[in-house]
């Protein structure tokens, strides 16, 4: 991620660990429209993130009938829960350099434009090549919004980052969740096609789109007045990849997204298997997706007064092995057990991203190694659901499937280890 999207304000270290933001500095000039009118900032950013991952959680419920409608492979289904990871992978590369031309907030409304049409026309155009160039048009205007929301709340909130990061998380979460319980039974409130089931999270990012017009017509109008701070600077680079840490972040943060995107996607078809009604598998996973709510905020606090945060990530990989192992053992009569212990699993995302603000020294570096370690960990997070749908096909069942998923908590519990590790990356440059 290019440094000059984060002008101000300036980032330092303390003793505990936890990165906190320095005075604050002249970017209040940029809020749109001014802090009287921050509110609006406000809706737009909870509203863009409650948009952020219905596009996938929506589809897992429905697959079944998605694929029975469109003819559509095990492989080919298995290539479609990895093509999120592969979007955000490659979009979110971009969307630095574009907020720097266009600004953060016409770059998100861009980017909800284009969820929203990708949603609300991949159900009805192109049979199966269609479907998949659809979902990854939406797919790319969620990836530049993963990039963009920190950024928009460092900029326009800088003495309010942990709170609004806060609702920013929550925000997600809910989508996340709401997503998940909900699309069966909105299916069936709209008749009964999947079609329409899934044409129906297209109206939420319409809504996202407004407040985002208004907000990019007033950046618009902020920045010809008020140049951006620091954007002519020219921020000496260093080579990240020489960062032992930085790789074990990104692998720890790559098998995590691996095992996150499987369970969006292969998870309710494996209760839906196993006898669990629809609507029910449906809210299983929501189940799975709200255990990272309070989470998201105990985590990060815990993780600051550790000195190695890799008991963390080693406790989080053995309830991912126990819950497989119940999914294996009974998928059905155990569901909710396994469901909360995949669900304190999944929190290893906000861990990968705490230990990312913790092993950099700089504002500048955290910057650099997020880009780095969330680049390269959705690039290796592809495989793994596309590995899920082939066990599957090949072998008429999920033995082999979950067994893979929980041989995956071993390198994800090392990765984390190595990770957690009290050094920062400078350093090791």
């Amino acid at each position: 991620m290019d440094d000059e999207l984060i002008s101000a304000p300036p980032v330092t270290r303390p003793p505990d660990g936890v990165t906190r933001p320095g005075p604050r500095g002249t970017d209040d000039a940029r809020l749109p429209g001014g802090g009287a009118r921050g509110g609006l900032l406000v809706l737009a950013l909870v509203i863009a993130a409650l948009n952020l991952r219905p596009t996938v959680t929506s589809l897992g419920p429905l697959l079944k009938e998605v694929r029975a409608g469109l003819g559509m492979s095990g492989a080919v289904a298995g290539l479609l829960t990895s093509v999120p990871a592969l979007c955000f992978a490659a979009f979110g590369l971009a969307a630095p350099r574009l907020s720097r031309r266009w600004g953060p907030a016409g770059v998100v409304c861009a980017g909800m434009a284009a969820t929203a049409a990708g949603l609300a026309l991949r159900p009805f155009l192109g049979g199966v090549p269609g479907f998949l160039a659809l979902s990854a048009l939406a797919l790319a205007g969620i990836a530049v919004g993963n990039v963009l929301m920190p950024v928009v709340v460092k900029r326009w909130f800088p003495d309010r980052i942990g709170p609004m990061t806060g609702l920013y998380t929550m925000a997600v979460a809910a989508g996340t969740s709401l997503a998940a319980a909900t699309t069966v039974p909105l299916t069936g409130a709209l008749g009964g096609g999947w079609r329409l089931g899934l044409l129906a999270w297209a109206a939420l990012a319409v809504l996202a789109v407004l407040p985002w017009a208004v907000l990019t017509v007033r950046d618009r109008r902020s920045r010809a007045a008020t140049p951006a701070p620091g954007a002519a600077e020219d921020t000496p680079r260093t080579r990240i990849t020489r960062s032992p840490t930085a790789w074990a972040l990104a692998s720890f943060f790559g098998l995590q997204a691996t095992s996150a995107y499987i369970a969006m996607g292969w998870l309710p078809a494996i209760f839906r298997d196993a006898g669990v009604p629809a609507a029910t598998a449906g809210v299983l996973l929501a189940a799975t997706m709200l255990m990272g709510v309070p989470l998201s905020f105990l985590l990060p606090r815990l993780a600051a007064r550790l000195a190695h945060q890799g008991v963390l990530a080693a406790a989080l990989a053995c309830c991912g092995l126990a819950g497989y192992a119940g999914l294996w053992l009974a998928p059905a009569a155990g569901a909710w057990a396994w469901v909360l212990l995949l669900g304190l699993s999944n929190c290893a995302f906000s861990l990968a991203l705490t230990m990312i603000g913790m092993r950099a020294r700089t504002g500048a570096g955290v910057v650099r190694l997020s880009a780095f370690a969330q680049s390269v960990g959705y690039l290796l997070a592809i495989p793994g659901p596309l590995l899920v749908g082939w066990l599957n096909e090949t072998t008429g069942g999920w033995d082999a499937p979950i067994a893979l998923m929980a041989a995956l908590m071993v390198p994800q519990a090392v990765a984390g280890v190595l990770a957690g590790r009290d050094r920062v990356v400078e350093d090791e440059i």
